[in-house]
């Protein structure tokens, strides 16, 4: 299995290089040559395996001949080991055709950990015994932070600077980046929103010079091992569900894109889904741009879902370049012009390639609705960002016979206040979180300049090979 560039330019790698690289040296993002196919018995086949059996099963094809069988279960075992529940995606009913994908079950409490586990220990792996040492650079909207920073805290090759909107992420978000005690770990506070940290994230890899000196790589969802691993729940949810016999429809709250994306991916290995519910807040580019072709950059609000307060979705350019007939000229001089005018016109042949698609805009009376029916209806305590999916999933027109799975994306008590402010009650964070809200914080604040961000790398990081 080799990996392309979707702009063309790049050299086409390996698992193990383009896990490394991250960003593709032309500006784009890898993704596989061919999407593997997996047969009906394949998928059958996964019936009654553990989580991390399943992983090492999904994820062959992608990793190839960069781990043996063997090494692949023995780390999806470790990534997952530490999961709160023996499931570690576990499914939950609300009613007759309703289900909740429990992605929240790992150490930060977020479905960020499914995959930033297992990519953590596939950094070390692939640079154990190479005298090289990685600089992962990234940005977050709230959970990648702390996920990211949980799964290389301490690492012996690796130091991470996770760069977030100040003010925008939740308390807890917050706590789980600033509180940790580790000495290749940086939190950085940046006046602006998720777009302007992305946005510095992107220009210190385009700077190549600097890319190469110090060895950066990505562990947001522009890395493709990241987005392959979340590939996994899918199946895994989808055969519990009556795959390959059923198809099965997912609705999936969305910001960065990588998430419902993983989904698509799925799909395009041969997995049964009935449609992908894009579900946006009012920061609504992608619903947007599925719906009409429409996408273009309006000003950020901020919601009780900061997660999803996002224009610019990195992710997104995956899906175009298949849109596109994955014809990489075309894409990128399409990227060039969004990113010069903030604008793009998708044009109709390419929109109609994305027709598993399903583009939803929910506000926030829909979103509390929603919260208030879960409880209600089934017990169930759904944090925001879910809430936002299972409003779009509980509209939307498909056949009865088909189960719809809500991708819940986080534990409620990540987002406390805007749980009882919908429903009178809050949330408890687990025990395995305790003292979380009173440990002490380090916080390094910069201000949204290229040259501030690579100079406070080139001061903190270690050396690089």
């Amino acid at each position: 299995m080799r990996y392309l560039s979707t702009r063309g330019q790049a050299p086409r790698l390996g698992f193990a290089e383009a896990t490394l690289a991250g960003l593709a040296s032309d500006g784009g993002l890898y993704v596989p040559e061919d999407w593997p196919s997996f047969s009906r018995e394949d998928i059958a086949a996964l019936t009654g395996l553990s989580y991390a059996e399943a992983a090492a099963r999904v994820l062959a094809p992608f990793v190839d001949d960069a781990i043996d069988e063997a090494a692949l279960l023995s780390l999806c075992e470790q990534a997952y080991g530490r999961f709160g529940h023996a499931a570690v995606t576990p499914l939950a009913q609300l009613d007759e055709r309703h289900w909740l994908l429990e992605l929240f079950h790992g150490p930060t409490l977020a479905f960020k950990d499914v995959a930033l586990q297992l990519l953590g220990l596939l950094f070390e792996r692939f640079l154990e015994g190479t005298g090289r040492r990685l600089t992962i650079v990234g940005a977050t909207s709230g959970d990648t932070g702390s996920a990211a920073i949980e799964a290389v805290a301490g690492a012996a090759h690796a130091d991470i600077f996770m760069l977030y909107p100040e003010g925008r992420v939740s308390d807890v978000q917050r706590r789980q980046m600033t509180t940790v005690d580790a000495s290749n770990v940086h939190a950085i506070a940046i006046d602006g929103d998720f777009d302007t940290a992305q946005a510095l994230v992107k220009a210190a890899f385009a700077d190549r010079a600097f890319a190469e000196q110090r060895s950066l790589s990505a562990v947001n969802s522009i890395n493709w091992a990241r987005l392959a691993a979340q590939v996994v729940y899918y199946f895994y949810a989808a055969v519990r569900l009556g795959a390959p016999d059923r198809a099965v429809a997912f609705s999936v709250p969305t910001g960065n894109f990588g998430d419902v994306f993983a989904g698509y991916v799925a799909a395009r290995m041969g997995l049964p889904v009935e449609r992908l519910i894009v579900a946006t807040n009012v920061n609504d580019i992608l619903a947007r741009a599925l719906a009409s072709g429409d996408y273009s950059v309006g000003a950020v609000m901020p919601t009780a879902t900061p997660s999803m307060d996002i224009q610019v979705s990195s992710n997104f350019e995956r899906l175009l370049f298949d849109m596109h007939g994955r014809d990489a000229g075309t894409l990128s001089s399409a990227m060039r012009g969004f990113e010069a005018t903030r604008a793009m016109r998708i044009p109709a042949d390419a929109l109609s390639r994305a027709g598993l698609f399903a583009p939803a805009r929910v506000d926030h009376a829909a979103m509390t609705e929603a919260m208030r029916w879960a409880q209600a209806r089934a017990g169930q305590v759904i944090d925001p960002h879910t809430a936002v999916a299972l409003a779009a999933a509980r509209a939307a027109d498909l056949p009865r016979d088909v189960p719809l799975v809500t991708l819940a994306t986080a534990h409620p008590a990540k987002f406390g206040d805007a749980v009882a402010a919908a429903t009178g009650f809050r949330p408890v964070l687990p025990e395995r979180l305790a003292g979380l809200m009173d440990r002490p914080e380090r916080i390094e604040r910069l201000p949204a300049t290229l040259a501030a961000l690579q100079g406070f790398i080139a001061e903190r990081g270690a050396a690089t090979a």
